[in-house]
């Protein structure tokens, strides 16, 4: 078994001290909320070079309306930094594939080889049609699987040609390899996610569950690379945030804090939107918790109080350093090998993780 990779998350929507969701981007008049710490490239940079100087292996960078965007952020980081990488998400449905490959290794080169690729597919119907997609949820994984065709085509050394339905190119390339190839994570929780990892994925990325249902889509996307034949096998990532403390007496009373500053009406106005999403794994994320305030540790440790206000990830490993580290540990031993962890606000919550936990793991 590979030891773990650990990597943080660079919080391009803002940041603070209570969870910042999905509805702090707006008010009932449209104008955005205010958070606690903007994503200014002060206070990134902060966050970034945290990260770099406590051993992170990289930084998750989103990228949706509500963040600033992902190429442009981490390329104003790098210079900053030493040797962390950036995990950059980019979305099939705002670019052209061989756009995609030529940013890649031109971020490759000038960063001296910090580049991995988050591939996000898409669930949230009203973000996709505010970007000029109108696919379904199948479709677009249709779209993702030739779009990475053609990624890897133009990484390929030989002029690549490729007609599909989403796409049509001749002779892609790029005119300097990058090198390494960045790193492809994917994630999602359905059976055309698994697909699509099987066949283009380094590492297939799972918003974090209770174990029992990680194994289960670790397994899924293992049957989905078996059945090709080819011996491929994805890695697998898993998404946490973290509340850590040097007891676990500490990190609830911190999940309490947080639950107390949460606007009941903003939770009802996140569940709303999370309940009706065409992603499955945000739907079982919100099926985890159900909106509710109650019975909210769904595993030991594991808390689903996240999800009542922010999309995507919505669970937290929670308790002492030990009882983390520990679950880290089980979730290893089901095969998960990065582990992409954050915590609010995320400055702090570096190096309470990188200080208290990583050395038990290490």
């Amino acid at each position: 078994m590979n030891a773990p990779v650990f990597h943080w998350f660079l919080p391009t929507s803002g940041d603070g001290r209570d969870v910042v969701g999905w509805v702090h981007a707006k008010t009932a008049t449209g104008s955005p909320r205010e958070v606690g710490r903007a994503p200014d490239l002060g206070y990134l940079a902060d966050v970034a070079r945290a990260a770099d100087r406590l051993g992170f292996e990289s930084v998750l960078t989103p990228t949706g309306t509500w963040c600033e965007d992902a190429w442009i952020s981490t390329a104003a980081l790098a210079p900053l930094t030493r040797r962390l990488k950036f995990i950059v998400a980019l979305r099939p449905d705002a670019l052209s594939p061989t756009l995609a490959a030529q940013m890649a290794a031109t971020f490759q080169h000038l960063s001296g080889g910090r580049l991995a690729l988050n591939v996000v597919t898409g669930g949230d119907d009203a973000e996709q049609r505010r970007y000029g997609d109108h696919l379904d949820h199948s479709r677009r994984y249709a779209r993702t699987d030739e779009f990475l065709s053609v990624l890897r085509g133009a990484w390929s050394g030989t002029p690549f040609d490729f007609a599909g339905e989403h796409y049509r190119v001749e002779g892609a390339t790029v005119g300097r390899l990058p090198e390494p190839p960045p790193t492809l994570f994917l994630g999602g929780a359905s059976e055309a996610a698994a697909e699509v990892s099987a066949r283009h994925a380094d590492v297939h990325l799972i918003w974090g569950e209770p174990p029992k249902a990680v194994a289960e889509q670790i397994q899924r996307v293992r049957d989905a690379a078996e059945a090709r034949g080819d011996g491929r096998v994805p890695r697998f990532g898993v998404r946490f945030h973290v509340v850590t403390r040097d007891t676990a007496e500490q990190a609830w009373a911190e999940t309490d804090r947080l639950l107390e500053a949460m606007d009941p009406e903003a939770i009802a106005v996140a569940q709303n939107r999370f309940r009706a999403s065409a992603s499955v794994g945000q739907r079982r994320m919100a099926a985890l918790h159900g909106g509710s305030k109650e019975g909210l540790e769904v595993y030991p440790n594991v808390w689903a109080g996240f999800g009542l206000l922010r999309r995507h990830a919505g669970t937290a490993l929670v308790g002492s350093h030990e009882q983390v580290a520990e679950r880290i540990e089980e979730y290893r031993a089901l095969g998960v090998e990065h582990f992409i962890l954050s915590g609010q606000p995320h400055l702090e919550e570096a190096y309470r993780v990188a200080e208290g936990v990583l050395p038990l793991l290490r």
